[in-house]
């Protein structure tokens, strides 16, 4: 196959809303090796790992384990890769996601910090802790953070090969945990805080819990990657935290949070707003193939899309949905809420997923074969899109059914008083 076919950056921009980007298309198999010698090639030396989701704020969490440890990298170690994207973004000659982080493996072999960074989500959290036992020296302090397992069996031996391996393991975290899920993860040995998801982030929790001395730019980037990650959108710096770490190698992020706080160097600033215009063409491409479906006492804003799903939720919301789905071209979903839904997390463990109440993730289980995704891409998701909403009547069920024993519970209350 010619390489052409799946160059997401050669794509024009409404077929490039309707289809995954180049990675995708990459065999597990190769992507995992490449994982795997990244992994080890990282935490080769290192004191301290840290396995987080590589978000703004799973970032700003590394960012704030590596001033604790003097380990931030130079900005002159990224300053030059950064000024050239800008340039290139400016002579028309856009790059995909996928081609920015391949510019900065040269970067990051050339500066390694002694504090490894290991990204990972809920699907992955497993391989990344497998492959941090195997190949991290012994003794290591290890972190964890932004990261909610789905289920604990699916991380239960890889985080007991890890903490026998560590000298100390802490996990700081801001999503719904069940019970379950968090005492068998301390019973390991792990210091596992977990904040409140609707107030704090997870580079909160890391501010607050690190035995040591921050200055005041920490506490403010903690607040604005806050006002992002809760959706509060009170402070237009957040904006740019989160589109950056997006748009951006981790290991450069981090970087520059470290050195440079919210207050983002001239030449990262400028190359946010040359890829904005972009963003903003596929957050409009999606938003206008948007229905409006009514689900139980709610109004779910359903679209596809390859695009920044918190501003298509904010549009949807706008025109009238308590909630929205987003299905992407890669098969997952994001689920948004509002005041008026808050269950966000509970549609989404029924489709494979998980998250806070007004922000969840899944992925259908409904791929078996590329014909599966070829219909996927076809349909504008038209299969996950039936199992999301279909799990969204499965709630809206749930919801009636606890008002209904509620109410019965108050009937049989109200006799009781009488007699």
């Amino acid at each position: 196959m010619e390489d052409e076919l799946i160059d997401s950056a050669s794509l024009s921009l409404p077929r490039k809303s309707q289809l995954p980007g180049t990675g995708f298309f990459y065999p597990d198999s190769l992507d995992e090796d490449r994982t795997e010698e990244r992994i080890a090639e990282a935490v080769d030396g290192a004191e301290a790992v840290v396995v987080a989701d590589t978000d703004a704020d799973g970032l700003g969490c590394v960012a704030l384990v590596r001033e604790m440890y003097d380990a931030t990298l130079e900005w002159a170690t990224f300053e030059e890769s950064v000024t050239d994207r800008v340039e290139r973004w400016e002579r028309d000659e856009p790059l995909d996601d996928e081609s920015d982080e391949d510019e900065e493996e040269t970067d990051e072999a050339a500066a390694r910090s002694t504090v490894a960074l290991v990204g990972a989500g809920p699907y992955s959290l497993d391989e990344a802790l497998e492959h941090v036992a195997e190949y991290a020296a012994a003794g290591i302090d290890l972190y964890v953070c932004d990261i909610c397992p789905d289920e604990y069996a699916w991380i239960e031996d890889e985080l007991a090969a890890v903490s026998d391996l560590a000298a100390s393991v802490a996990w700081y975290d801001h999503h719904q945990w069940d019970d379950e899920t968090a005492e068998k993860v301390r019973e390991t040995g792990a210091d596992l805080v977990v904040g409140a998801s609707d107030e704090e982030c997870s580079t909160d929790v890391t501010l607050r819990e690190l035995d040591y001395d921050f200055d005041e730019r920490w506490t403010e980037l903690a607040a604005v990657t806050r006002d992002h990650d809760l959706w509060l959108k009170e402070d237009p710096r957040s904006d740019d935290l989160a589109d950056y770490a997006y748009w951006t190698d981790p290991e450069e992020y981090v970087t520059v949070v470290g050195v440079f706080g919210v207050d983002l160097p001239e030449v990262v600033e400028e190359y946010i707003e040359l890829r904005r215009v972009e963003k903003q063409q596929l957050i409009e491409a999606a938003v206008a193939r948007a229905e409006l479906k009514s689900v139980g006492p709610w109004t779910i804003g359903v679209t596809y899309g390859r695009c920044s799903q918190n501003e298509v939720a904010e549009a949807l919301r706008e025109e009238g949905a308590d909630g929205a789905v987003i299905v992407k071209p890669a098969g997952s979903a994001s689920i948004r809420g509002s005041e008026g839904f808050e269950r966000a997390h509970e549609v989404a463990r029924k489709v494979n997923g998980g998250g806070h109440p007004r922000a969840a993730g899944c992925k259908p289980e409904i791929y078996d074969d590329m014909l599966d995704y070829a219909h996927h891409w076809t349909t504008q998701g038209a299969t996950a899109k039936r199992v999301i909403l279909r799990a969204f009547e499965e709630v809206a069920a749930d919801v009636e059914s606890e008002a209904e024993e509620e109410s019965e519970a108050d009937v049989e209350s109200d006799e009781s008083s009488a007699e």
